[in-house]
């Protein structure tokens, strides 16, 4: 794309877009661009609309992803070549609401205990014990954690918003078990060989092969656990606009989501076939 690419990279900067985001945006442009070999500037809407049929056809694109790429290039046709026509009627796929698998309190013991790295195990237990997004796990600093008011400074967030969660007694804990013996230098938390944060392709890696080991008859990955401290959060009793705030979702309806999951008042709830069973006399049973 050449020129376009390097104004796509400055629209995208103007607008602070997330890194991954930016990353995403400019991949799938790219494989839109090499589809039919041209210049965006030369494609019509009936260009993209055939581009986006053939990843659903052919290439068997979840419905999830072609949103990916109905987002990446209607940012490039209305931002970048100011033609905003061409994308104007794009009909965004329906994405199927499906419930995500939730580690059981005991899965995540087993696959936390399972993990050998310190660094990598500490990494996994920090996610799930303050309900973090690996990605801002890995950005933190030696200065983000505050064990005086016991909270963890969070950085660089999805929605560019700072916030502070919890600092739990056994997070810090095992961030002090994980000090003395690996004793990282320099500000970041989690160091690679390098220096820089430790990549998230490791981690993904780290769980893939923890996951052969352990073999749960679930779809895990490492966004597992956050929906497990949402989800565990929830069924201790903890109220969902604390829960809220702890995940740093912009709005309530995000973290409802959560609610789905959980089972917490299903347990409460008398099924009929039981009332009736109540309801029995002993002479009847």
């Amino acid at each position: 794309m050449g020129a376009i690419r390097e104004r796509m990279i400055e629209e995208l900067e103007l607008r602070g877009m997330a890194a991954a985001t930016k990353k995403s945006y400019l991949i799938c442009c790219r494989l839109f661009v090499a589809h039919f070999m041209k210049s965006p500037e030369q494609l019509s809407a009936g260009d993209i609309k055939a581009f986006l049929l053939n990843l659903m056809r052919e290439r068997k694109v979840g419905p999830s992803c072609v949103r990916g790429y109905i987002a990446a290039i209607s940012f490039l046709y209305r931002n970048v070549l100011r033609n905003p026509e061409a994308v104007e009627d794009l009909p965004y796929p329906r994405v199927p609401k499906t419930l995500p698998d939730v580690l059981s309190r005991e899965e995540v013991r087993q696959l936390l205990g399972t993990v050998r790295s310190t660094i990598h195990r500490t990494i996994l237990m920090v996610a799930y014990g303050a309900g973090l997004r690996i990605s801002e796990a890995l950005r933190l600093q030696v200065q983000d954690i505050d064990s005086q008011r016991m909270v963890i400074h969070i950085r660089g967030t999805k929605q560019a918003k700072d916030r502070f969660v919890l600092l739990s007694p056994q997070v810090l804990a095992v961030l002090r078990h994980y000090w003395v013996e690996t004793k990282p230098r320099g500000p970041i938390l989690f160091p690679s060989r390098s220096g820089r944060p430790v990549h998230i392709d490791v981690i993904r890696r780290v769980l893939k092969a923890t996951l052969r080991e352990v073999s749960f008859n679930k779809r895990v990955t490492l966004h597992s656990f956050r929906h497990g401290f949402a989800t565990h959060l929830l069924e201790d009793g903890a109220d969902i606009r604390v829960i809220q705030a702890l995940l740093g979702h912009s709005t309530i309806q995000t973290t409802a989501h959560y609610t789905r999951v959980s089972t917490r008042n299903f347990r409460r709830v008398v099924g009929p076939l039981d009332r009736l069973a109540q309801l029995q006399s002993p002479a009847a049973r």
